[in-house]
């Protein structure tokens, strides 16, 4: 499972809960590795004016 650290930019390569962000860079929100909150997936933000912050799979992301 891979590991992310807050503030690294990634490239949204699947995007299950919204589909609009596959092929955008964002930035990891989360200081802790994700939890049952949010589905064991990371908080992706910045991703695009009119994309609100997304929650991605570990494999959805890529290091940008």
């Amino acid at each position: 499972r891979l590991m992310f650290q807050a503030g690294q930019e990634v490239r949204i390569v699947a995007c299950e809960d919204d589909p609009r962000a596959v092929g955008r860079t964002g930035r990891i929100v989360d200081e802790v590795p994700p939890g049952p909150l949010t589905g064991g997936r990371w908080t992706v933000n910045r991703v695009g004016l009119l994309i609100g912050p997304v929650l991605c799979h570990s494999h959805e992301l890529r290091l940008a």
